[in-house]
């Protein structure tokens, strides 16, 4: 009989075999179970430190490095991780697990650990990502246009809108539906998607430039040229501008430009369906544009220049402004400057105020007011307690304007030229309580590849808190067939402007809005 010291004990064979564990797979996949690496693996899109909504769709990407096979694994503190192994770099996520786990760690810590095999090198874990999931959601839907990065022709575009919560998008309007005309400037009333506005161009009848309206999902065609629009929070007034707009063309660098020769702000009064144009943001001798209110309705913001003639179109540069307004007493008050041109240097143009009454998000460019067509563009914000402004961290070396608050006050929506320089795409960035604007990222695809094939451009991005369920046929209708029309009383134009020679409003080269 042997003794006991002849055989291992069972704490030994223990230990052993743990060690040989620790050395080998933890699951199915064969991705190693030891420290991660220190260089962070290559997504597409750029997921990677960025934090998200509790409500955003999957994150789905594709992973730049090269291997045979690949395993995601994505946790947090609570909930079961998600778990993806296979063949292919494409990581479709999904979206039942991606949900539950996002809302069982909202303000927590997302985690994702990327495991690529190689043909003869084995498996290599790659330095883990980290993400947070914000507290605060974003408003589920997104309204943008569509359309081609063309300057000679708008032959197909719409207006479409975007579940941000899945992949689900929706035409609010194609203009297929009536004749190929035009159609911009979306804009909903405190993100209702039952009443907004939008610009039709190039259309039959008396006036082939109406503004559409919908009040609580009854369309109403109002036959009056109307150019950027913005609603009074009350949802009795819209401003409008009026511009005389030209398109041109350089023969290298940004090859568009567009100059505004004449613009001013006008009230449309919804209740009373007149327009006037009073002379605080109507003077004569400036050009005022871009129409913002503030979320309590005491003040309008917008921009403002000297008017100069096209060929000093170079030297035209936008003042930021503000006047207060009582709607009440029906009472303006004198324009205040809040970014000076002549001491920036730039053009500030698109002033947008967040829903907490704190921010001013707006764009700065080299010279004129259509960002859109400068790489210059840059997105800026003005704490509107101190009144002093800066650039923001989120903006790239491409054209980035075109931005939306969300109803929290939380999330920022703007289209970017990032990715390749030539197609717009609509950017998320998360904003904190300290005003402090964190990475940006591309709207979420069930496609990872998306965006690299996709040749329509995004811009003028829109949050609604739902979907807009006025059918196409019923606004196609309104336009070419209307049985509610609306033609405002009051002037043409302020009475001490010049007659407005060539397009007023938005113009008709449906391009000048991408």
């Amino acid at each position: 009989m042997k003794s006991p010291c002849q055989f291992p004990s069972v704490a030994l064979l223990a230990i052993l075999c743990l060690s040989w564990l620790s050395t080998t797979d933890r699951s199915f996949g064969g991705a190693p179970f030891g420290s991660h690496g220190s260089t962070p693996p290559r997504l597409s899109p750029d997921y990677a430190g960025v934090t998200l909504p509790p409500n955003i769709a999957p994150l789905n990407f594709r992973i730049e490095e090269p291997g045979i096979r690949y395993r995601v694994e994505i946790h947090s503190t609570a909930g079961d991780p998600i778990d993806i192994t296979g063949r292919s770099a494409s990581i479709e996520i999904p979206p039942g697990a991606w949900r539950e786990l996002l809302m069982a760690n909202r303000g927590q810590a997302l985690y994702v650990d990327v495991s690529v095999e190689g043909a003869q090198s084995g498996w290599r874990q790659f330095a883990t990502i980290t993400n947070q999931v914000a507290r605060e959601k974003i408003d589920s839907w997104l309204a943008y246009r569509l359309l081609k990065p063309l300057f000679n022709t708008y032959r197909h575009l719409g207006i479409y809108q975007r579940n941000l919560e899945s992949f689900e998008q929706r035409p609010i309007l194609q203009n297929d539906k009536f004749n190929y005309g035009c159609l911009n400037c979306h804009t909903p009333l405190n993100r209702r998607p039952d009443t907004f506005c939008f610009n039709v161009r190039a259309v039959s009848g008396a006036n082939h430039n109406p503004m559409m309206l919908v009040i609580s999902n009854r369309v109403i065609r109002v036959n009056r040229t109307m150019g950027y629009l913005a609603w009074h929070p009350s949802g009795r007034l819209l401003t409008f501008s009026i511009n005389k707009l030209s398109l041109f063309y350089h023969t290298r660098g940004n090859t568009r430009d567009v100059f505004d020769a004449h613009s001013n702000l006008g009230i449309y009064r919804v209740d009373s369906n007149t327009v006037v144009f009073p002379p605080p943001i109507a003077s004569p001798d400036r050009n005022e544009t871009w129409p913002a209110w503030s979320a309590d309705g005491r003040y309008l913001y917008f921009s403002s220049a000297f008017a100069l003639p096209e060929d000093e179109f170079r030297h035209v540069r936008y003042d930021l402004m503000r006047v207060s307004y009582d709607i009440d007493k029906d009472k303006w008050g004198q324009p205040e400057l809040l970014v000076s041109s002549e001491q920036t240097g730039l053009s500030a143009c698109q002033p947008k105020l967040s829903p907490d009454g704190r921010w001013l998000l707006f764009t700065m460019c080299k010279y004129g007011n259509f960002p859109i067509y400068r790489s210059s563009s840059d997105l800026y914000v003005l704490d509107l307690r101190t009144k002093k402004y800066r650039r923001l961290s989120i903006n790239s070396n491409q054209d980035d304007s075109w931005h939306t608050w969300s109803g929290n006050s939380r999330w920022v929506v703007f289209s970017s030229k990032r990715m390749d320089g030539l197609f717009a795409r609509p950017f998320i960035s998360y904003v904190d309580a300290q005003g402090q604007f964190h990475k940006p990222f591309v709207l979420p695809q069930e496609d990872p590849a998306f965006y690299d094939s996709y040749l329509n451009t995004f811009n003028f991005p829109e949050l609604m808190d739902g979907p807009v369920t006025v059918s196409q046929e019923q606004l196609a209708n309104a336009i070419l067939r209307p049985k509610n029309v609306l033609t405002p009383s009051g002037p043409a134009r302020p009475p001490s402007a010049k007659p407005y020679a060539g397009r007023e409003g938005a113009v008709d080269q449906g391009q000048m809005r991408e």
